[in-house]
């Protein structure tokens, strides 16, 4: 008897176990929401142009004194990541105490990605179906 509870509690476990890992590869397969590894790789592009052109922001304000629209960066050579990646495109919103970089998509949404992607002078995204 003592080898049959011991037996399911192995079993329990296991199950236990690959229930949590299932839920760890489908969270981190598919981020922002992407359904394919297409639009999967197009969030991951559109997150690492948000944190560049955010980065370049928090450096533009530190040697200026002020935060700089996406025109300025990219022309005083900031950046050099381009306005948009299709089906995105990106504008960054200033006021006197922080920024806020927007990606925006156009178009409808054939692949589950979000409609917006932002990032703030804190660095934390925020989405929006």
């Amino acid at each position: 008897m003592g080898r049959l509870f011991g037996f399911l509690g192995v079993v329990i476990v296991l199950a236990i176990g690959m229930y949590v890992y299932s839920k760890q590869v489908q969270s981190s397969s598919a981020p922002a929401g992407a359904n394919t590894p297409k639009a999967a790789i197009n969030i991951t592009g559109v997150r690492s142009d948000l944190i560049g052109i955010a980065t370049a922001e928090r450096r533009y304000f530190a040697s200026e004194g002020k935060y700089a629209s996406l025109d300025e960066l990219i022309s005083t050579n900031y950046i050099t990541v381009a306005r948009q990646r299709p089906p995105y495109s990106y504008e960054v919103q200033t006021s006197s105490s922080g920024f806020r970089v927007v990606a925006t998509r156009s178009g409808d949404n054939t692949y589950g990605t979000p409609a917006q992607l932002s990032v703030d002078e804190n660095m934390e995204f925020q989405t929006s179906e």
